[in-house]
């Protein structure tokens, strides 16, 4: 284990030996080739707009609630932290973090829900999918090649599930799902950095909208631990700092236990180059069986307590009616659209029927923020807005 600037270790991802971009570009002479995804994703147009998407509370319910910006770069943060410990590639996983929301829907989950729902006909809609498209298609920055041209290992990162239909579509990136291969340890450990950021981020702002109480969260074995570490060290201290000391203490005793269980796979395992980690007969990075329970049991709490409360879903039924209505609306009647997308639309169209259509007005409604949603669906329903 280090906790310094050591070397990589053999197994780790290597951006002298990358895949490579889809279109060849020369190399970069102050950087690596994993610090330019990054720097490119940073400076996307689909991230900056993370700012005003849903985790789980919409943004303008209240300035404290965490973002798809925030949260991403939450989950960048304790994933760091995690690859320099194993001696992996740092950077290469900061940017799969950076990038792994870059194609959800206003509204969090439940615009996710809504837009799949529309487009069950013309292929259906999955953020992971959607990510990887606004990194291959979708943002517009280069002259000479479309998307962010990101390289091959962050781009598999980012695709954390995709059905067989989609993977035969995908070509070399798909080719991990069709033959249960497994992606580099840096994409495993973006994967379950993102598990620990919203299970632990969105219990404390479940308590700070008041859905959920310190009392109420005892029960559960991972809350309860660090709860009366906190209370025997700090007895007199209560409210916003209590909550954030457990936080943050059961953040540091998941990560640490996914580290040291870590190093005992990759031991047992004995991987000598990132060829034997995607051999493997399974991901390499986990948790112990003990700690996984107690993760899940904070995951299924939170779906039944937070996820699934009244508040909750009073968003979740006006995101269903947002999304529901603009689609049908912009794919009946795509004139409606913004000039630049009635274009592309119609490209789209000409390519592939319906399902091109379909495809445009999904890229649209995906792409917009909470705020942004809203007020377009007030421009093309309400009489009284400005169009």
């Amino acid at each position: 284990m280090s906790t310094g600037n050591s070397p990589l270790a053999p197994y780790a991802a290597c951006d002298t030996r990358s895949k490579g971009r889809r279109y060849p570009e020369d190399a970069p002479r102050y950087r690596s080739e994993y610090q330019r995804d990054r720097d490119r994703i940073v400076h996307s147009t689909a991230f900056r707009r993370l700012v005003y998407k849903t985790q789980v509370f919409v943004n303008h319910e209240g300035d404290l609630f965490r973002t798809r910006l925030t949260h991403s770069i939450e989950v960048a943060q304790i994933a760091r932290t995690i690859a320099r410990a194993l001696q992996l590639n740092e950077t290469l996983v900061e940017a799969i973090c950076l990038a792994h929301d870059l194609g959800h829907t206003p509204f969090g989950h439940a615009g996710q829900d809504a837009l799949n729902a529309c487009m069950r006909d013309y292929g259906g809609f999955e953020h992971n999918l959607q990510s990887l498209r606004v990194v291959d298609e979708l943002e517009e920055h280069y002259a000479s090649f479309p998307g962010l041209n990101l390289t091959f290992e962050t781009r598999e990162g980012i695709l954390k599930h995709c059905s067989l239909s989609n993977a035969r579509k995908l070509g070399e990136l798909g080719e991990r799902f069709i033959q249960r291969r497994q992606p580099t340890l840096e994409a495993q450990i973006a994967n379950l950095a993102d598990e620990i950021a919203y299970n632990n981020h969105d219990l404390d702002d479940g308590i700070r909208a008041g859905l959920i109480t310190v009392d109420e969260l005892k029960q559960l074995q991972l809350f309860r631990r660090q709860y009366e570490v906190v209370a025997a060290a700090y007895p007199n201290v209560n409210g916003r700092r209590q909550v954030h000391e457990i936080v943050r203490r059961m953040i540091s005793y998941v990560v640490s236990d996914l580290i040291e269980t870590t190093v005992a796979q990759l031991r047992a395992a004995a991987p000598e180059n990132v060829e034997d980690v995607r051999s493997a007969a399974g991901a390499l990075v986990k948790f112990s069986d003990g700690v996984a329970a107690e993760h899940m049991e904070l995951k299924k709490y939170l779906r039944d307590h937070v996820y699934r409360h009244y508040r909750v879903l009073r968003m979740t039924n006006k995101a269903d009616a947002v999304i529901s209505s603009l689609f049908t609306t912009f794919f009946a009647r795509p004139e409606l659209l913004p000039t630049e997308h009635q274009q592309i639309a119609s490209q789209m169209e000409a390519k592939s029927g319906d399902a091109g259509r379909a495809r445009a007005v999904a890229d649209y409604i995906a792409g917009m923020t909470d705020r942004y949603a809203i007020v377009e669906h007030e421009r093309v329903f309400d009489p009284a807005k400005r169009s």
